[in-house]
This record gives C-alpha cells, sequence and structure tokens, in this order.
C-alpha cells in the first residue's frame, strides 16, 4: 500500500492548487481524478466554455448591431456549431496548464479513477487499489441538480455538461432555471437565432444581487429571449415528431411550449454522496460537507475545498480556499478563510459584478448610516462614446467612508471594477479611489465619479463647508 503525505481527492482548480503547493513544499502527493485530465468542471464544462461561446455571441451580436447602427446588410444565418469547435479549442488550449504531465515533473502522483474512503485515513480507487494519506483534502466539485419533473428523464434534457456537445443547432429552446448559468447560455444560444424561453420559480431574477441594479440587465435580457418569472415546470412529454413540449405554471394559468431541446439550470448538487464520507465520519448538512474557518471537517485530518462546501461556489473561491489549505494540510497551520473580500461575475451582456453587501443588506446590518455613491453609466464619457450607455454603478461605505460593497451593471463590468476588489481587502476607503488618475476616457472612470461624490459630500455638506468659507475668507 502506498503512503503519503497528503491525498488530494478531485482534480479540479482548488484540487490542483492544492496538490501543487503541497508538493512544491516537500510533501508526498497523491492526486486522484475521476477523469483522464484534470481540470473539472469550470475546464470541461463551466467556465472555460461558457465563456468561450459568450464571446462567440457577442461577436455575432456585435455584428448584428453594428449592421443596423451602420447601414449595411449581413447575409446568412451564424453557425452555432462552428463556434461549439471554437469552445472545444479554448479548452485544448488551457488543458496544456491542467495537464496531468506537468504535475507529474512536479512530483505530484496521479491516479486516474473513482476514489472513495474506505476509513478516515484510506482512499480505495475504483475498488482496487488503496491509497493512506497522513492528510486529505476533498475536492470532489459538484454537478448539475435535476428536479424531479414528470416526463424530464424520459423526453430527454440537456445541462451545461452536455451542451457543448450539440450536433445541431435548436431552433427552439426551453431553459428551466434563471441563475447565472441558466442566464449566461441562455443569452448566449439566443444570439445564434434559437428562439429561447426562460422559466423561473422565483418572482425575480438575480436575487442575491443589488435590487436597484436589476431592471438594467432584465431588460436587455428581454430584448432576447422570454422570461417567464413566478413559473412552475409541471411535465416535459416527448412528441413522436421528436420535439418536446413543456407544460409550466405561470401564476395561475396552464401553457404548453413545443421546442426542440430542454435546458435544465437548477442550481449544483455536491459530489459527496458517492465518496463514502460516512465510513470515514466526515459530518455533512445536505450533502455539503461542514467545515471549520479553517477549512478542516468534522475529521482534523481531512479537510475540503470548493463546491462541496456551501460558502462560495466560484473556481477563483475555490483557488483562495486551496490556497489556505496547503499550510493548514501540509504545516498544521490554523489559517482562516474569509470570504468579505471575495466577488463574482454573472456574464451576461450586460455584466453583473458583485462585492460585499448590496444596499439593503448594509443597512440591514448597519443601519442608516451607510453612505451610497451611485453613477449611472450614461453620465460617463466612454460609455457615451461607446453607445453602451445602460447600467449602472454603486459603492456602499460605513460612516467613515469604508467600502463595505460595490455592484456594478455594464459592459464589462467585471473588468472595470477590479480596482476596488483591491481597495477593499487592503483597507481603503472610498475617497482614495478618487485620487488614482485615471486615463481619459476610460470604463474605469465610472468607478472614479462614484467615488468622487465622497469628497463632494464632504466638502459641500454638514459643518466642513461652513469651516471652509472662514477659512477663505481669513485668507484673503
Amino acid at each position: 500500500m502506498k503512503r503519503y503525505d497528503l491525498i488530494v481527492l478531485g482534480g479540479g482548480a482548488g484540487g490542483l492548487t492544492v496538490a501543487a503547493g503541497a508538493a512544491s513544499m516537500g510533501a508526498k502527493v497523491a492526486l486522484i481524478e475521476k477523469e483522464q485530465q484534470p481540470g473539472g468542471d469550470c475546464l470541461h464544462y463551466g467556465c472555460v466554455p461558457s465563456k468561450a461561446l459568450i464571446h462567440a455571441a457577442r461577436k455575432v451580436h456585435q455584428a448584428r448591431e453594428a449592421a443596423k447602427e451602420f447601414g449595411f446588410s449581413i447575409d446568412g444565418q451564424p453557425d452555432l456549431l462552428q463556434a461549439l469547435a471554437h469552445v472545444k479549442a479554448a479548452i485544448a488550449d488551457i488543458q496544456k496548464h491542467d495537464d496531468v504531465d506537468r504535475f507529474r515533473a512536479m512530483g505530484v502522483e496521479v491516479f486516474h479513477g473513482f476514489g472513495s474512503f474506505k476509513d478516515s485515513h484510506h482512499i480505495q480507487i475504483d475498488g482496487g487499489d488503496t491509497l493512506y494519506g497522513r492528510r486529505i483534502v476533498i475536492s470532489t466539485g459538484s454537478r448539475p441538480a435535476i428536479p424531479p419533473i414528470e416526463g424530464l428523464k424520459e423526453a430527454g434534457f440537456l445541462t451545461n455538461e452536455t451542451l457543448f456537445d450539440l450536433s445541431t443547432k435548436p431552433g427552439r429552446l426551453f431553459v428551466i432555471g434563471a441563475g447565472p448559468v441558466g442566464l449566461e447560455l441562455a443569452q448566449a444560444i439566443a444570439r445564434f437565432g434559437t428562439e429561447v424561453t426562460v422559466a423561473e420559480s422565483a418572482p425575480d431574477i438575480f436575487g442575491r444581487e443589488d435590487e436597484e441594479l436589476v431592471p438594467y440587465i432584465q431588460s436587455a435580457l428581454e430584448k432576447e429571449l422570454t422570461l417567464l418569472l413566478n413559473t412552475q415546470v409541471r411535465k416535459v412529454e416527448k412528441l413522436d415528431s421528436g420535439e418536446k413540449k413543456v407544460t409550466v405554471m405561470v401564476e395561475e394559468s396552464e401553457r404548453s411550449f413545443v421546442v426542440d431541446e430542454v435546458l435544465v439550470a437548477t442550481g449544483r448538487k455536491p459530489n459527496t454522496d458517492r465518496i463514502g464520507l460516512e465510513l470515514a465520519g466526515v459530518e455533512t448538512d445536505k450533502g455539503h460537507i461542514v467545515v471549520k474557518n479553517i477549512l478542516q471537517t468534522s475529521v482534523s485530518h481531512i479537510y475540503a475545498i470548493g463546491d462541496v462546501l456551501q460558502a462560495f461556489p466560484f473556481t477563483h473561491a475555490a483557488g483562495m480556499e486551496g490556497k489556505v489549505v496547503v499550510g493548514n494540510a501540509v504545516f498544521g497551520l490554523r489559517r482562516k478563510v474569509s470570504y468579505d473580500h471575495v466577488p463574482w461575475v454573472t456574464y451576461t451582456d450586460p455584466e453583473v459584478f458583485h462585492l460585499g453587501l448590496t444596499e439593503k443588506e448594509a443597512k440591514d446590518q448597519h443601519g442608516n448610516s451607510v453612505q451610497v455613491y451611485k453613477v449611472t453609466l450614461d453620465d460617463v464619457d466612454r460609455f457615451v462614446t461607446d453607445r453602451e450607455k445602460q447600467g449602472m454603478v454603486k459603492v456602499i461605505a460605513d460612516k467613515r467612508g469604508k467600502i463595505i460593497g460595490a455592484h456594478a451593471v455594464g459592459k464589462d463590468a467585471g473588468d472595470w471594477m477590479q480596482e476596488i476588489i483591491f481597495a477593499k481587502q487592503h483597507g481603503h476607503k472610498v475617497g482614495d479611489i478618487s485620487h488614482v488618475i485615471h486615463p481619459y476616457p476610460t470604463h474605469g472612470a465610472a468607478l472614479q465619479r462614484a467615488a468622487d461624490q465622497y469628497w463632494r459630500q464632504k466638502l459641500f455638506s454638514g459643518v466642513l463647508p461652513k469651516l471652509l468659507k472662514l477659512y477663505v475668507k481669513w485668507f484673503r
């Protein structure tokens, strides 16, 4: 039996971070991955392919918009299958960074197969070889959660894991779920000429976002697809024609849609139900692994990161957790994980950026002393010149000016809002951004304009303006 200082179960973004970091520190590391190549959901089914498809779809959309604006015509229809080939090329290029041989060269022993616990120190691979790990990190990720809808399995459906293997473009697509995955893919597919309908059981979309920003993105999406809120999907049937009939309840009215494909995007399910956690004594809560703030499970030598946790199901969060776990698992440190400065972006067009508390959350926690600074993009010169004026930036600070939240909706918001992540993480006040010299004209000026309001309030409200007037009078 082979023995290791550390076994990493799962080769996604977080697991690869741990394996590489631990090996570089001299630990004997085993990585167990069920697929032939590591990279996890992000590389093969999630972040990478969806963003490649979104980029291709944006090019198509921009071409159409340019034709309308500048009076020329475009012949033919965009080829979705060619775009999917573009997606696979992007995956292949990035796969080089996560290649098995690269990790073996680092000193990581990579095992292919499905690993499951036999007890708290031993993991068996596909019922064969058993490895002993002094410390173990669980990073097995998640998979699409499939709702119990009558006829859905029999009729057949797509998920983010199968969408990219389409052999024909669907003329009509019905999407179940209006979360980030559902909306990103729905908009992208719609831009290739597919008629898309999205059904969401909740009364609103983007329920975790600042409510003032939602109308901007909802308005943009409804120009390209049909959005059904307060909608329950009751039944899916496969017709003799090969088409699928979806029956829904919209509030109290029953409606039916005949479509070519159904895409299920109703959330994710942690991959913890088949890895023998009960044999290891690891505590779970509704399938998610319970951890302390040092990412240690109920078993002291077993740690967990990534989508198996309930906190932040994002690739960049898993990478951050992986960096924390390396020191804790290899050297016995007790570094705590913090999500206070972890942002996220929904890559619809326009994009939606989120950092920290929303205005409502901030007022619930800090009362009405919070300060809100906001700018609409039609008041920012670069967005005006680009003719991309729909959107908003909002920065939320406490009474001392400390940043506690920042939100934006606008073209490429995930890029030009990066500055405020650094500012918040390193304790800068919102007014500090106002002092940064931004080239003119750039999209980042939207954030600067919001920060300028901090000094405007300081200089033109309260007792300070009176003192300044007295000083100026005296100085003259």
